[in-house]
């Protein structure tokens, strides 16, 4: 529609411009001969021919004496004006409809954007949906697989009980029995006792007694070794003390033997994970007492006497041979494998060193990438300028400091190091997935540099 009215626009124009400028007539008057021009062209234009003194129109060539005065066309004039402002009006449409057609344009791409991002919250709420309808069900396998295993133990537990049962109640009978037996006995004997004690004759009494020391001996008194009543008692007991693990974690009651339970945090009704340690108090809370294993040590490293470090001297030193020896890298492991939420101290000198966590499986031998710590799948450390785990490495900044704090959560994959600065300064922070146990791991490699582990 718009470009109608341009070409309409340009007709128009065709029709209504000066012969002389060829442009819309400005200021437009019309010669005797009828055809018009702008005022300032046809005056130009008679300037020209002011020596001559004929005055021609310059489409006809008609000539004027004496020079004509020229008067405005009024009804020309009001048509140019109304042409000017229909023309500045054409030309403002295409340029807003540009703009127009510009701005959709960007509407309609953010349409495309909102529409990609609705997609992808309806994929994330179908993929929430799907995650706990999975945990759901997995919930309800794993809780049918422990009522299951609890009513087959329920089962051989009654069985095991009827079986003592009957086994006691035999055991009485045949004790019964058997003093049924000796009671017998013991009767007649007496019978013949009381029958001989009334007998008068001194002489047949004295025969007859004598006769009794030919008699058997009289039997011992049956042994009444049975189980105990209190026997069946430590049964329920033992399935009370079971039943009180179980609350124990149902209900995230810390257990009396640490090593009965492991926190399950899934099983609370609060789903919510205890929240970091944030002063040093709170990482106290969860300290550790490590040593180093003598065992794993390479011999170029000297131990201190309560094994909690670790030296560089450049010297060998005369360790045994061990299987669990570092033959070629300048490490060494600590005794203790950690799980759950541990944290610990070291004390670092000079440059050459590394701090870290690895499992107990590392291989020690040889100088393949599989015994180095950061080199390999089994081992997370951090030196004084970079972080390594499986040949990975991240730049990072010196702590600055000789003391780090090392914060290990296991359940959550996490592995943190913090400037022990009077209070507690996060300077790198490593996500991982723990599958094993973990021990500590120290790498000495530089001349005087060690590392100990500080007594928390």
């Amino acid at each position: 529609m718009a470009q109608s009215q341009v070409q309409k626009i340009e007709l128009v124009q065709g029709t209504f411009s000066c012969a002389v400028c060829l442009d819309l007539l400005k200021d437009p008057v019309t010669t005797s001969c009828g055809h018009s021009y702008c005022r300032e062209c046809l005056q130009h234009h008679w300037n020209v021919e002011e020596e001559k003194r004929v005055y021609s129109c310059p489409q006809c060539r008609r000539t004027f004496r004496p020079r004509p005065v020229l008067e405005k066309n009024t009804m020309l004039a009001a048509l140019m004006e109304t042409l000017e402002k229909t023309g500045l009006q054409a030309e403002e449409t295409t340029v807003r409809q540009r703009e127009l057609e510009e701005t959709r344009q960007k509407i309609q791409q953010s349409i495309q954007h909102r529409e990609k991002d609705l997609n992808m919250l309806q994929m994330k709420v179908e993929s929430i949906k799907s995650s706990a309808e999975k945990a759901t069900k997995d919930s309800k396998d794993i809780f049918t697989q422990m009522i299951c295993l609890l009513e087959k133990r329920l089962a051989e537990v009654q069985q095991q009980v009827r079986s003592m049962q009957e086994a006691e109640v035999n055991r009485v009978k045949e004790l019964q029995k058997k003093l049924e037996q000796e009671m017998t006995e013991l009767k007649r004997r007496d019978a013949e006792l009381e029958k001989i004690s009334h007998t008068l004759d001194h002489s047949q009494f004295l025969h007859k007694f004598s006769l009794l020391s030919a008699l058997s001996p009289l039997p011992d008194s049956t042994s009444m070794t049975i189980c105990p009543l209190r026997y069946f008692e430590d049964v329920t007991a033992a399935v009370s003390q079971l039943r009180d693990e179980i609350l124990r974690v149902l209900m995230g009651t810390p257990a009396n033997n640490s090593q009965t339970v492991r926190n399950v945090d899934v099983l609370l009704p609060e789903l919510q994970p205890e929240p970091e340690p944030f002063s040093r108090w709170e990482f106290l809370r969860y300290s550790r007492q490590i040593t180093l294993d003598p065992n794993t040590v390479n011999k170029h490293l000297l131990l201190s006497k309560e094994n909690r470090k670790a030296r560089y001297t450049g010297k060998v030193q005369s360790y045994s041979d061990h299987p669990d020896r570092f033959t070629d890298y300048y490490q060494v492991l600590s005794k203790e494998s950690l799980t759950g939420r541990c944290y610990w101290e070291v004390e670092i000198r000079g440059l050459g060193y590394g701090i870290g966590v690895t499992y107990k499986n590392i291989s020690r031998a040889g100088k393949s990438f599989e015994c180095a710590f950061g080199l390999n799948k089994k081992s997370w450390i951090l030196s004084c300028s970079n972080f390594r785990h499986d040949s990975i490495k991240t730049i990072i900044l010196s702590p600055g400091c000789s003391k780090v704090g090392i914060y290990l959560d296991h359940t959550a994959d996490l592995l943190s190091f913090y400037r022990v600065l009077g209070t507690m300064d996060l300077f790198y922070r490593a996500r991982a997935n723990f599958i094993q146990p973990l021990h500590v791991g120290l790498w000495v490699g530089s001349f005087n540099s060690s590392v100990e582990l500080m007594n928390l």
